[in-house]
Order: C-alpha cells, then structure tokens, then sequence
C-alpha cells in the first residue's frame, strides 16, 4: 500500500484581503475534493493575502498510479487558479 502526499505552494496575486484568498482557494479546494477524490488542507501561510501552501493525501496500491492522480491534479490546478504553482512536492510513505 502506499500513501502519496502533495503539496502545493500557491501565489495569487490578485487577492488584495484574506478574504478574498480564501474564496479562491475555497473554489479549487472544492474542484480538487471532489474531482479526484482526495483529503485536502491548507498547510501553511494563513495570515498572507497572496500566498497559501495546501496539501493532499490519498493512498492506492500502486506508486505509479498515486503519481499519476498527483500529475492530474498539478495540472488542473495550474489551469483553475488566478495565480501560480511556485512549487510542488510530493512524497510517498
């Protein structure tokens, strides 16, 4: 068995109050639950307006497809946010 984990540094820069970065984040935290059926939290950064680091975990029993479902979900996060991934990691237990 393994568990995959994801995380992904975001910058938004056009989020001008926490506010307004939570409902952005709110919309692809949503996408991504429901979508590809993962446990999602926001990690770190809660008092900055443009910068949030949110994480993912799901487990399979196959490593090649927990990377594949993590490559999907990298993608669809670049495509369905107002903003930028600065970086992503991903590990495996």
């Amino acid at each position: 068995m393994v568990i995959g984990f994801l995380s992904l540094e975001i910058y938004i820069p056009y989020s001008h109050s926490l506010k307004e970065k939570r409902k952005r984040l709110s919309g692809l935290k949503n996408r991504l639950k429901n979508k590809y059926n993962v446990a999602l939290a926001e990690l770190d950064y809660h008092k900055k307006w443009q910068r949030t680091k949110i994480g993912m975990v799901t487990i399979n029993n196959e490593k090649k497809l927990v990377d594949s479902l993590f490559n999907k979900i990298i993608e669809d996060a670049e495509q369905n946010i107002d903003g930028h991934i600065i970086e992503h990691q991903i590990h495996y237990f």
